[in-house]
Order: C-alpha cells, then structure tokens, then sequence
C-alpha cells in the first residue's frame, strides 16, 4: 500500500506521445528573448523668431508631434532644427505692415528714404515711431536697427501714444489698423486702396521656415498658416457721399454736355466702391420740366432720364432722407422708389410708407455685415413720410436706435446718417452734437451727416468715427469756396470691422462737375476742417 500511494502522489497526469525527454537528454529553455527597442526619435527642435506674428506663431506652439518625433520649441536660432522666421525667398506668408500717422494729419504720404533715416534715429518732419515689440522685430529686417527715435508699446496703446506724441507715426500689421489712423501710402502704395501691390510695397514681409530640408517639409505639412493679413476677400470698400440734387444748372448742364458729365473727373473713385451710396435729395418725376438754371424756386425735380448719371457711377443704396424728396409730389417719389427697385439699389431713411422708411438697408460682402439706417429730424413735416404716403423717415430715436443696436447684436457694422438742419458752418452746433452722438452711443460705427452744403468737422466718440457734413456731391452751388468744397468718405470694413478711412477731396466746377483738389488745395481744406474739429 505504501508503494502505491508514493505512486500516485508523483503522478503529473498523462503525457503526450513525443513530450517527455529521450533518456540522457538535457531540457532546453523555452522562453525566446525580445528584441530591443528602437532608439526614440530626437526631438524636432523649433525656434519661432520673435518677429513671428501671433496669427503664424499659435498654429506652431499648439503643434506636439509630427510623425514619430516630438516638437521641441528652442529658445536660439542655433539649437533649431527649424527656425520660422521672416524670409525674402518663397514665403509661406506674406505679412502687410502700414505706415500710418493720428487722423488730424494733413501729410498723404512718406517716401521709404525718410522712413528708415526716422527708423534709425534721424529726426525731420516726423519725430517718433510707436510700434509692437513683435512688429519691431519685424520691421528691423527691412529697415534696420532701430533707433531712439522708436519707442515700444503694446498693442492697445499704440494709436493713443501717436496721438500723445506731437509727430509721432505708427507701424501697425494692416488687420490691426483702427480709424484713429490715417494710412499714409509708402512709395505711392497704400494697403487700404484696391490697386495695391505687396509686392512693390517696402513694408509686406515674408515668413516661411528655414533650416534641415526634410525637417522643414515635415513642419511645413504639419501648420496651417494663413497666407496673408491682407486677403483682399475679405475687405469691402464703403464710400458715403453728401447732397446730390440733379435739378437747376447741374441738370441743365446734363442737357447740354452729357448725362455724365458731372462724374468725369471724380467717377473712377466712385466705381471703385463695393458699395457706393448717393444721398439724392430730389424726385425723378416724367412731368419735371426743362432744367432752368437761372430757376429761382426751390421746388426741385429730376427728369428721368438723369438717372443714368448714378447708373454710370454704380451706385448701390440710396438715401432719401434729404428735405426736397416730396417737392414734386407722393407719385413722384413713389415712381422713384420703382426706377431704384428696377435697378436693384436699395434705399433707406425714407419710404413709400413711415414703416418703410424706417427699414435699414443691409448689405453682406466679403464676409462683411453693413446696415445703413437715417432719419430726417429738420424737416419739414411735409417732406415726412406717414403711415399713408411716402416720404423722408423721420426721426422715431427710440425705435431707429433699438434697431441699431439689434443689427449690431446680429453682426452687423451700422452706419447712421442724418439730415441735420443745414448750417453753413463747419463746426456743428450743440443739438447736431448731441444727436450725432446719440447715434454712437446706440451702436453706430459710423454717424454721417449727409445735409451740409458746406463740409463739417469730424469726431470719434466712444470709438465711433463721426463726420457732422460732407458737403455737397452733385449740385450747383457756387457762391463761394466753402461750398464748392466736398469730402467723399472711404470707409474700409475688413473682417467685419470698420478698419480705416480715406478722405477723398473734390472742387466743384462748371456747377455740376467735381473735380479732384491740386494738392495746395487739399492741405489748405484739410487744414481748415482738422482745426474746426478741435485738433
């Protein structure tokens, strides 16, 4: 018995035929070792140069890995596999730099020579340079080192400070600009107008990445960067202009030379606009009678076929907020309403009904939201559209105001405009201030006054920019100087903000045709309506 349990207590269970050891033999190991691990990729060494603007360098910081390698961000140029930094040969962005000086300027433009000798400590004309710290590093490799002539600020602070600084400039990326600027051209090139040329442009500057080939293809693939600040999709041109009144000599004039006549010097910049607007204080009607220039009544019509002037120009919106829209009668001003609806213009600040004059005219361009709404608070009531006939919107504030603030809400750029009691005057009276501002406050980016025969001042008021009167576009007054004068105001709008304005200058002649100002007469006009806005 005891054999037999020492038996079963070394019994390991049955065994398959071929897997017990042959008699004499050895028992080999049966665990294979692993091979060894592949060596870890180095790291892929970054160095972002601090002229790198943050729209091209917060793609590069948020990148971890590419591929089986890590990316490192370095803090030299040496240590870098990759260095992005400005390049002058095939850039993967090109980035616009403006030269741009407080608003209150009367200078247009600035040559290149000037600018660096300034950039490098040379006073002249200009004293100062207020400028990013990124966007200095930037413009080092264009212009040089800098030198204490260049003072550093950041970005809020840089259109205050050249304010602060009697002859100061700014250099600012294009996207950064603000109203508050005035864009100077650099070399006859201005980034605001449409013909410009990056690449005659001293100031649009390269980025791309140099460094091992392989490694840069890697990054390359790896970032999304925009290709410019300056995309010209998304950038609409806005021009606002001040009375037109196709009606006396100016129409006799249209007789007589051309229906196109009082564009032909001033019309290129009229066309020019993505959306161009007319303030046409008088009703085209088929019973008007022969222009008369020598009429001494102030009941104005337009005979239709004076329309094609404002075809010719291409025109967009048109506003009917001026005091003469009802002198020829309801049916007149209802068979103008259909000549812009045949046109597809729009119009606003008057109607065929008080409802629809106080409907806001909307544009979508390029991305760009626009509204333009205005009113007429001067009257006179006969000129008022009602719930029964039509008319210049007058002015309901609560309701118009609480429009502009729900079309801001939705996204839209609001622009505001006013028929002002007229005032031959270009500082505006304490009420026109007061209105003007209003407007602002309600959301406005821009307050327009299109009711001045002779051109106004201008303010920005909490943020928004304000011109009290253009002056007149088209109408035949010629009794002085100040009447002959005209402002046509281009606004820029990019991503949906109101980023620049120019202000075209024009001199009315033959009492119909504008022409552009010498550049004597631009300074002085200039001048006079810079210091009557109080700068």
């Amino acid at each position: 018995m005891l054999v037999l349990l020492l038996a079963a207590c070394n019994y390991g269970g049955p065994s398959l035929p071929g897997s017990q050891p042959s008699p004499g033999t050895s028992v080999a190991a049966t665990d294979t070792p692993l091979p060894p691990l592949p060596p870890t990729p180095a790291p892929l060494r970054l160095w972002l140069s601090p002229a790198l603007p943050e729209s091209l360098r917060q793609p590069l910081t948020s990148i971890g890995q590419i591929g089986d390698r890590a990316v490192q961000l370095v803090g030299s140029p040496d240590e870098a596999d990759v260095r992005a930094e400005p390049v002058t040969d095939s850039p993967a962005a090109i980035w616009v730099y403006a030269v741009a000086a407080p608003f209150p300027t009367v200078q247009d433009d600035l040559d290149l020579e000037s600018l660096t000798a300034l950039w490098g400590g040379a006073e002249g004309d200009w004293t100062r340079v207020i400028v990013r710290p990124e966007d200095a590093a930037a413009v080092r490799t264009r212009l040089g080192p800098s030198g204490y002539t260049v003072w550093e600020e950041v970005s809020e602070q840089v259109a205050g400070r050249t304010w602060e600084q009697t002859g100061a400039l700014a250099i600012v990326p294009f996207e950064k600009l603000e109203p508050r600027l005035k864009v100077l051209a650099l070399n006859g090139q201005s980034p605001i107008r449409r013909d410009f040329d990056s690449g005659a442009y001293p100031l649009a500057i390269g980025f791309g990445f140099s460094g091992e080939a392989q490694a840069v293809e890697a990054v390359r693939s790896a970032v999304a960067w925009p290709a410019t600040n300056r995309d010209p999709s998304r950038l609409t041109v806005l021009t606002l202009t001040g009375v037109t009144a196709l009606t006396r000599a100016t129409a006799w004039k249209m007789d007589t030379k051309g229906v196109d006549y009082p564009g032909a010097l001033i019309g290129d910049w009229l066309r020019e606009a993505d959306i161009l607007h007319v303030s046409n204080e008088v009703a085209f009607s088929e019973s008007c009678p022969k222009a008369d220039p020598a009429q001494k009544s102030l009941r104005f019509c337009s005979q239709p076929q004076q329309i094609g002037l404002l075809e010719g120009l291409g025109v967009d919106v048109v506003e009917l907020t001026g005091n003469h829209v009802m002198d020829w009668g309801a049916e007149a001003l209802l068979y103008t309403l259909d000549l812009h609806r045949q046109r597809s213009w729009q119009d606003f600040g008057g109607g065929s009904n008080l409802e629809d004059s106080l409907q806001p005219a909307l544009f979508e361009h390029n991305g760009n939201r626009i509204a333009l709404l205005g009113c007429n608070p001067a009257g006179p009531s006969s000129a008022w559209a009602t719930a029964d006939r039509p008319g210049a919107a007058p002015c309901d504030t609560e309701r118009l105001f609480a429009e502009v603030a729900r079309l801001r809400q939705q996204g839209y750029l609001v622009v505001f405009t006013y028929q002002w009691a007229e005032s031959y005057n270009p500082r505006p009276g304490s009420l026109q201030v007061d209105g003007f501002r209003a407007a602002a406050a309600a959301g406005a980016s821009i307050v327009s006054g299109s009711q001045a025969h002779q051109p106004q001042a201008f303010e920005f008021y909490e943020g928004t920019f304000i011109h009290y009167g253009l002056g007149n576009l088209f109408f035949d007054q010629m009794a002085s100087p100040a009447v002959r004068q005209e402002f046509i105001d281009r606004h820029i709008v990019y991503d949906g903000r109101h980023l620049s304005t120019e202000l075209l200058t024009a001199y009315l002649e033959d009492f119909s045709q504008p022409r552009p100002m010498t550049i004597e007469e631009r300074a002085a006009f200039l001048e006079a309506v810079l210091t009557a806005s109080g700068w």
